[in-house]
């Protein structure tokens, strides 16, 4: 039988957690109560003991958990409108749009180059006095280096606000992501490693006046029904969502594993020499959300996979700064970021990913000549 790899089979995951999973959304069903319900109180609590913080607040999806604490901030008073916020220029999009869409500027700083992520000895050369919020990203599950970036936080008096949309269940030094700056805003897009059956996402803090804060925000500004204290947007997650993701969030530590028995296969058989594979600096702490290498041959070597039935992505083919949404930046120049964009392909990973088709994701990757 000829072998077929998708990038990510999600009606395969998701048939894996049945009857349980049409018993969750049947037990939503005859409720008959589908916002702001005993599913969400129940999923927030137990995500947030998960990530071992004190507070989660359910919300629409990942951009509006980053974009919500940033405007929290604002109203708190404690974020002025045009702040700048230290952010890595490798990032995707929407951690940028987060910035933008709350009024505050985004300072783009070159990723350490061997992680991906925000490289923590490039941040205070671009500090000014407007500087107030520092972003890290958790980029493809690899947790960004939380200890110099906080150090720098504490030193300035800045923020850290963790973009955790990628990194769910991930560990740095001992603690979980959620719980490794102020605030952390999670995705809960369908393909995460926790993901949903929509769009849906989350902010943890330990922060309890911020997190009332994004909670009345996330509500039309209301914590009241029919008084508005902010001029909030309406940003909950569903009743529905929420029970999805109490189910798949028990499995969720056992499906990062089988992701790193992959990743542990992929770094250990693969030994291509046009390709360079991901430097891990905490091998069991990595989610493995997505597993990227570099080639100078990317495009090549991604129609040489397609040929032999292996799906990849390209995770991001356009950096921020080329993409027609920020035209103001299309003239800069930021070497690193565009090296990475220009060379990266993900390679499948997913915990339904047996292990004939790793070997064969491996060989067909050892016998490629460019």
């Amino acid at each position: 039988m000829e072998t077929r790899i998708k990038y990510f089979d999600l009606k395969q995951l998701n048939d894996s957690f049945e009857p349980e999973l049409t018993q969750a959304i049947q037990r939503v069903l005859y409720a008959g109560w589908y916002l702001l319900g005993a599913e969400n109180e129940a999923f927030e609590n137990e995500f947030a003991a998960y990530c071992g913080v004190r507070h989660c607040i359910g919300v629409a999806n990942g951009l509006d958990a980053l974009t919500l604490v940033l405007n929290a901030w604002k109203e708190l008073g404690q974020l002025h409108e045009g702040d700048e916020v230290i952010v890595p220029a490798n990032t995707y999009i929407a951690t940028i749009l987060s910035i933008t869409r709350s009024g505050l500027k985004p300072i783009l700083v070159e990723p350490d180059f061997k992680t991906f992520n925000l490289n923590p000895a490039l941040i205070e050369a671009h500090l000014t006095p407007k500087t107030k919020v520092l972003l890290p990203v958790h980029l493809y599950g690899q947790c960004a280096d939380m200890e110099p970036i906080n150090t720098i936080a504490l030193k300035y008096n800045l923020k850290v606000l963790e973009d955790a949309a990628q990194g769910h269940g991930s560990i740095y030094k001992g603690k979980r992501t959620g719980n490794l700056g102020d605030a952390a805003g999670f995705s809960f897009y369908p393909a995460k490693n926790l993901g949903c059956l929509g769009d849906g996402g989350c902010v943890t803090t330990n922060d309890p006046e911020l997190a009332e804060c994004v909670r009345v925000l996330a509500n039309y500004g209301s914590s009241e029904k029919y008084v508005n204290r902010y001029k909030g947007i309406n940003s909950r997650l569903d009743e529905l969502q929420a029970a999805v993701l109490r189910l798949k969030l028990a499995r969720l530590d056992n499906d990062n594993e089988k992701r790193r028995v992959i990743a542990h296969h992929y770094l250990s058989e693969i030994h291509q020499p046009c390709l360079l594979l991901p430097q891990i600096k905490e091998f069991q702490g990595a989610n493995f959300h997505i597993f990227p290498v570099l080639s100078h041959h990317r495009n090549v070597l991604k129609h040489y996979l397609t040929s032999r039935n292996i799906q990849t992505l390209i995770h991001y083919p356009v950096p921020p700064h080329k993409q027609e949404a920020f035209q103001e930046w299309n003239n800069r120049s930021y070497p690193l970021t565009e090296s990475i964009h220009n060379q990266i392909l993900s390679l499948p990973i997913s915990p339904m990913q047996t292990q004939h088709e790793t070997d064969y994701v491996c060989q067909c990757i050892n016998q490629f000549k460019p």
